[in-house]
Parts: C-alpha cells; structure tokens; sequence
C-alpha cells in the first residue's frame, strides 16, 4: 500500500499556471505507474494526465499541450505542472498510484480558476 498526498492547489486567473505535487510513502515508488485524475462538481472523474514507471506519458486531450506530467523517483513525487489554465480546469484533482491489480488515491486538492 503506498499513501499518497497532493499539494499545490489554489485559484489562480485564466492563462495562469500552477503546479501541483503528489509525494508517495510506505512502498517502492519506483514501481508504480503514476496518475493525475480531477473531477468538476457534477461531473465524472477524468483522467488528466499518466506516466508509466518507465517514463512514458499520456494525456487527455482536453489539456494536451498545456499540462506535463513528470515524476522524481528519488524524492518519490510525481508532478503536474498546469499552464494556460482555462475556467474549465476548476476541479479536485487527485493523484493515484497503480501497480499490478491495485491502486491508491489521495485526498485531492482543488484548483480554481476564476478572474
């Protein structure tokens, strides 16, 4: 089991960027494959952003081109770095670790973009 928390989160205007941090404890997190995910109040749970614990990446096509996905396995983190944010990004946005048949969530953390 790894435990994962998410920092990072805040409003910011339309245009602005923000980057968001998902540090994981209590397993190998070398191994895992790494996901960004957000949900918008009455909306479905999407996925933003992965990355494989071979480096690999994948976007959803909403933010391609505006948002990277990277990862230190060193300090165990995985990042979302967020530019040209639009009003639609407002959401919580959760990070989850996957290996094999298991995953963990964080708890969130809500970006807002408003003027």
């Amino acid at each position: 089991q790894v435990q994962l928390v998410e920092s990072g989160g805040g409003l910011v205007q339309p245009g602005g960027s923000l980057r968001l941090s998902c540090v994981a404890s209590g397993s190998i997190f070398s191994i895992y494959n790494m996901d960004w995910y957000r949900q918008a109040p009455g909306k479905q749970r999407e996925l933003v952003a992965a990355i494989t614990n071979g480096g690999s990446t994948n976007y959803g096509h909403s933010v391609k081109g505006r948002f990277t996905i990277s990862r230190d396995n060193a300090k165990n983190t995985v990042y979302l770095q967020m530019n040209s944010l639009k009003p639609d990004d407002t959401a919580v946005y959760y990070c989850r670790a996957v290996v094999g048949g298991r995953q963990d969530w964080g708890q969130g953390t809500q970006v807002t973009v408003s003027s």
